[in-house]
């Protein structure tokens, strides 16, 4: 008889606040019109519009969260709730999954169905199957594009791993991805899985002035995947289904020659290693290069890309992500973003149903994120007559100018105007903090005598292990140099900074010309989820601005969630206005809405979930005074949304009015027919009927 473990909550300190319950809960229940409760204060007269917010809720398979192998609560298809403020007095809400082409193909190979042996599982923060490839969740941000005459704004939903697609802001459908399979370049192009290995930014950017969308398309090349691999393939006693996976994933049929390769380079030097990994990518016959492209779209035609090079010619590589892009009036900017998803998160949990090997390969696979942050610039001026992916093959290439930063970050903003070539950059920092990382079933308490970490919060996110900073830079865009910085922290309010909210568009629809004023939401600390694996990972991290004892100390008595606004406009940042939660509440999620007819970027409301000890609420402040506190708290019985992300604010919804389309079936038949006949006749009878009206048309 095997000793349960011992549940280290029971071990806290009397008092120390638990994780909220509700942040780690979620169900799939669609709503068409939920009249939600006033539980406290009433609503604004003058809150108007229509607020949008999506989160992960699990998947087919799992019917919401947790999972029951406790995967990270970050993988899952997106929701999208969409608060309606139309009557005096009343909120009510809509919520619909996100459902692509790769939905229904999930939903179709679900055991006990004819295609079970194609079925999806969760890697890490990614959905994989062996034969179709990678699912597309949907589930991380909106880009609104507002319009400059009297049509509706148009709204994207987003995802780092897939394309973004189009919603109908009424019924809340994906009508169309941006761009076909065919304007998209995989991460790897073999084997030819039927959805694609994609990398794309969660933030896009839209300059409202020009009409103009940017997002990017990038790939890791599979040299950077296999700079870890021998090491770990060549150890004794792995799987056979681990060689078969790494040899699926990069397009090999042999497994066996895969392992003899990697186990013979464990035993030289690196530029031996190196030289039988080109041996490697010659068999596989794979182009290897680090790609980027730069994407510009004017949300009715094909896509317009440039492939991007440093100055000396090479390509620019991305070592982790694209999570955001900037674009000001004169330049695109881009970030090398500190987690790390598509393949890599395949290979670095390729069983994870088998726990003690997830357990090993993470001990020997995981680490930390790079102390700095690469960012790349590029002037809009250069991106002429670009490639059209859609009907041509001749790559057209564009200089951007490399900086590096200190600290590592997830979220940057931009100001749009950058006169003089000035850009001015604002940036969370999120100190040696994973975001990629969850809690697992074997994870330690990071307080000796280390006992197993609670049952409860498995999945869950894992505690920084630094204080966040808040930076403002100043860049000179010519030069490609930094030419000022202001970077400051400020205990209790930046621990686990990382979502914001700001004023992002006028009354006349178009983006305002700097950032004055920036909320920003954090996390706070909590002793329940530090963990040993993270603070052993961390403890020798550059940069420390808080001292390893003290953080255990402060976690021991939890610091609470907070929101917080972030004055810019002059050389010294200051947090002018703040609001701490409850203890035991988690606040998430903010989105600023403007007043009727006010322009200030600090007169309007902010919204954002709150997580409380039993259930999912939406709290409305005051963008002006939040250290009042909340003028309303909305909820239902029924509401249970999880680990909220981001969020969007229309003005106004509709039927979609655009005719920009692309159809599902001519977008997948190619990637189709390179597939087994059963493949086939999956995407014919499983897939394809859910489109019936497919047959919009590009221009």
């Amino acid at each position: 008889m095997t000793e349960k473990k011992q549940n280290s909550s029971s071990n806290l300190p009397a008092g120390c606040p638990l994780i909220p319950e509700s942040i780690m809960t979620a169900n799939r229940c669609e709503h068409t019109d939920l009249n939600l409760e006033i539980i406290e204060g009433k609503l604004p007269e003058d809150l108007k519009g229509h607020f949008f917010l999506v989160a992960p809720v699990g998947t087919v398979d799992s019917g919401g969260l947790p999972f029951p192998d406790r995967d990270s609560l970050l993988n899952g298809d997106g929701m999208i709730y969409r608060l309606d403020f139309e009557y005096p007095g009343e909120a009510r809400i809509k919520t619909r999954l996100v459902k692509p082409a790769d939905y229904y193909a999930d939903k179709a190979t679900q055991l006990g169905s004819p295609y079970e042996k194609y079925g999806f599982r969760n890697h890490g923060i990614v959905r994989f199957s062996y034969a179709l490839g990678f699912r597309n969740e949907l589930n991380t941000a909106f880009l609104p594009m507002p319009s400059m005459d009297e049509s509706l704004d148009r709204l994207l939903v987003t995802y780092d791993g897939g394309r973004p697609y189009e919603l109908d802001t009424e019924t809340l459908e994906v009508v169309t991805p941006v761009g076909s399979n065919q304007e998209w370049q995989a991460e790897i192009n073999k084997p030819k899985f039927p959805f694609k290995p994609i990398l794309s930014t969660a933030h896009p950017a839209f300059d409202a002035d020009t009409g103009e969308m940017f997002t990017v398309n990038y790939g890791r090349s599979i040299i950077n995947f296999m700079e870890t691999l021998p090491a770990i393939l060549a150890l004794e006693g792995l799987p056979e289904e681990v060689y078969q996976l790494v040899a699926t994933i990069i397009g090999f049929f042999d497994a066996g020659i895969i392992q003899d390769i990697l186990r013979f380079s464990i035993q030289l030097v690196q530029d031996i290693i190196q030289q039988n990994i080109d041996i490697l990518a010659r068999l596989i016959g794979e182009n290897i290069n680090d790609f980027v492209y730069l994407i510009r779209w004017d949300g009715t035609g094909y896509l317009e890309r440039w492939k991007l090079l440093l100055p000396d010619g090479s390509p620019v590589r991305i070592k982790q992500t694209i999570h955001q892009i900037g674009v000001t009036k004169d330049y695109v900017i881009l970030m090398d973003t500190s987690f790390i998803t598509g393949i890599e998160q395949v290979l670095n949990n390729p069983l994870p149903k088998n726990k003690k090997i997830e357990e090993t390969l993470r001990e020997l696979l995981e680490s930390r994120n790079l102390p700095n942050s690469s960012v790349y610039l590029v002037s809009r001026c250069d991106l002429k007559a670009g490639q059209h992916p859609a009907y041509s093959d001749k790559e057209v290439t564009v200089i951007a100018k490399k900086l590096v930063i200190p600290l590592p970050a997830a979220h940057f903003l931009v100001d749009y105007e950058n006169p003089d070539g000035k850009i001015t950059l604002h940036v969370a920092h999120i100190a040696s903090w994973d975001v990629a990382e969850w809690i697992r079933k074997y994870d330690l308490s990071a307080y000796p005598p280390y006992d197993p970490i609670s049952e409860r919060v498995y999945s869950m996110e894992p505690n920084e292990m630094d204080i966040s900073r808040l930076g403002r830079y100043v860049i000179d865009g010519n030069r490609g140099e930094v030419i000022q910085s202001n970077v400051i922290y400020s205990s209790p309010y930046t621990w686990g900074t990382g979502l914001y909210a700001y004023r992002d568009r006028l009354l006349s629809g178009r983006q305002p010309k700097r950032l004055d004023n920036i909320y920003w939401i954090s996390f706070g600390l909590w002793q329940e989820t530090m963990t040993k694996f993270l603070y052993d990972l961390y403890k020798d991290a550059p940069y420390r601005a808080v001292a390893l004892e003290d953080l255990l100390d402060l976690a021991k008595q939890g610091v609470p969630s907070s929101l917080f606004r972030l004055h810019t406009l002059d050389d010294s940042l200051k947090i002018a206005d703040s609001y701490q939660f409850p203890r035991g509440y988690i606040g998430s999620s903010p989105q600023f809405i403007p007043r009727r007819g006010s322009e200030d970027n600090s007169q309007g409301y902010i919204i954002c979930t709150v997580f409380t000890p039993q259930n999912n609420e939406f709290w409305i402040f005051d963008g002006g005074d939040l250290a009042h506190g909340p003028l309303t708290k909305l909820g239902h019985q029924t509401l249970n949304f999880g680990f909220s992300l981001h969020t969007a604010w229309l003005p106004k919804i509709g039927r979609r009015q655009g005719s920009y389309n692309v159809p599902v079936k001519s977008d997948f038949q190619q990637l189709v027919n390179d597939s087994s006949p059963d493949i086939q006749k999956l995407f014919e009878y499983e897939i394809y009927p859910f489109f019936p009206s497919d047959n919009g048309h590009l221009g």
